[in-house]
């Protein structure tokens, strides 16, 4: 049963059933049960009175056997008497059916107490008066034959004292149950026939309903199965009317196939931009190439090799962007942020523009060594390549944060470009050669690096008036760290850093 209608209709109807099911026996149970209690009053009421009858040595009334069959046993199992017509009986204190003759001395009767009472304790004048057991009735089920007509009965047992004699018996009366049963019958037999088509009711609005609530979703999934066969990612699922979950899916659908259709956008671009970027160093570096054989005495040793490493370098940025876009992540080194970024800073004193930096020590995060080492690599030369005098670096703490500032007095990112400029191969100057920077992949990496470590880059305006670019990152926590995982670049891949231009940057 693979149809979500078949399952929804066919789980409906057992829930119903159930329900139905303990629903109906628990209302013949209640029915049965108040049927029985309204004969056990009948009969007890029949009982006391005849019972009062026999106390009093009054003659009972043995009448209409059918109704409310009597019968009073003695002590010793003898009956004293019986309604008329009675010809079989059960769950009374006697099945004979008719009064018979009773020995006074096998009677359990108080006749002979009486005998051995004292004079003083007798007086013959004013006879006891009868007696009527004061507890509560007993109750039985049995049959009664009447007039050759078997029924069910409840039976009251009183037990009663005769004044005259002192002759104890027990008072059974007998209340039909016929009216129980009839009614418990006919309650029963209207569930049997209403129960199934209840269900089949049930089964049908059921499929019905369901049939109706997910047409919208054969409507996502066959809009879906067009789009995986045309691979035409601009197309959208119809969003139904409703505000019900079918409808959120059908939203949450088309984001993620906006979602998609942008990923492979920016795949495409990225594609036909990183070809665009590796063709120019390549033409040119097979340019030199080529004039070099033909002609040794021009060829131009320090132009290939500035080539060779912009292709290194490119290829090093490209490389870690597929590691990044496919996930994975940073290692979990300890390292101190003050300390790297000194060591970086070390190894720039020749530049054109060395590097102040200023840290705090002590402070650590976690993260890739190389990773890192390749964001304050691109913020460096970044700062370097468009500052007027002076870089500086600081490094402090920030709660729970630890935060690296990289200024320079150049001119600054205007305001409207300072998202844009993280964008992979953007190049706020487009007229320019590549000789005075990068493919525009720097920054791009360093935020994509960023935010792999929990943290964040940004970009504002320097005291100085050039640009300030803060990265933070959460604090390693106290107590040692792991050693440095596996997801660092492998030993060498990462370039060295070329003599000439610096490295690839997002602004002009």
């Amino acid at each position: 049963m693979r149809s979500v209608r078949a399952r929804a209709a066919l789980g409906a109807t057992v829930v119903v059933a159930v329900a139905l099911i303990a629903a109906g026996l628990s209302v013949l149970l209640l029915l049965r049960s108040n049927l029985i209690g309204a004969a056990d009053l009948q009969a007890e009421v029949t009982a006391r009175e005849t019972a009062s009858r026999f106390a009093l040595d009054r003659e009972p009334d043995l009448s209409d056997g059918e109704e409310r069959p009597l019968q009073i046993v003695a002590g010793n199992g003898c009956v004293l008497a019986a309604s008329r017509g009675l010809e079989k009986i059960s769950g009374t204190g006697s099945d004979q059916p008719r009064a018979q003759s009773c020995d006074r001395g096998d009677d359990s009767g108080d006749g002979d107490r009486d005998d051995d009472r004292g004079e003083d304790d007798r007086n013959d004048d004013e006879p006891d008066p009868g007696q009527i057991e004061a507890g509560p009735a007993a109750f039985t089920s049995g049959s009664a034959t009447v007039r050759g007509d078997t029924a069910s009965y409840r039976f009251a047992a009183v037990e009663a004292t005769r004044g005259d004699d002192g002759t104890t018996a027990t008072v059974y009366a007998g209340a039909p149950l016929a009216t129980e049963q009839g009614a418990v019958e006919t309650v029963r037999d209207a569930m049997l026939v209403g129960l199934p088509v209840l269900l089949l009711v049930v089964g049908s609005v059921t499929w019905l309903v369901t049939r109706r609530a997910l047409r919208p979703v054969e409507g996502i999934r066959a809009e879906m199965a067009a789009i995986t066969a045309s691979a035409d990612l601009s197309r959208r699922v119809p969003v139904p009317g409703s505000r019900d979950e079918v409808a959120r899916l059908a939203r949450t659908t088309n984001e993620t196939l906006a979602a998609l259709e942008s990923s492979e956008e920016r795949q495409r671009r990225f594609v036909a931009d990183a070809s665009h970027e590796l063709r120019s160093p390549i033409a040119s570096l097979r340019t030199q190439l080529e004039v070099g054989a033909a002609h040794p005495e021009l060829l131009d040793v320090p132009g290939a090799v500035e080539d060779t490493v912009r292709l290194q370098q490119l290829a090093a940025d490209l490389l870690l962007l597929a590691r990044l876009d496919a996930g994975e992540k940073p290692g979990l080194a300890r390292l101190d942020l003050g300390a790297l970024v000194s060591e970086e800073a070390s190894q720039r004193m020749s530049d054109r523009i060395p590097v102040m930096v200023e840290a705090v020590p002590g402070l650590e995060v976690s993260g890739s060594r190389s990773q890192l080492a390749r964001v304050l690599g691109n913020l460096l030369d970044n700062a370097q390549r468009h500052a007027a005098t002076a870089v500086s670096a600081t490094v402090r703490g920030d709660g729970r944060q630890v935060v690296l500032a990289v200024a320079d007095d150049g001119a600054g990112v205007p305001e409207a470009e300072r998202e844009r400029i993280f964008e992979r191969f953007v190049r706020l100057d487009d007229a320019r050669t590549r000789d005075d920077g990068g493919a525009g992949l720097g920054l791009a990496i360093a935020r994509d690096v960023a935010e792999r470590h929990g943290g964040s880059l940004t970009v504002g305006g320097a005291a100085a008036g050039g640009a300030l670019f803060e990265l933070r990152l959460p604090a390693a926590p106290a107590g040692p760290g792991p050693e440095e995982g596996s997801h660092d670049l492998p030993s060498g891949s990462r370039p060295a850093r070329r003599p000439g231009p610096p490295a690839p940057d997002g602004r002009p």
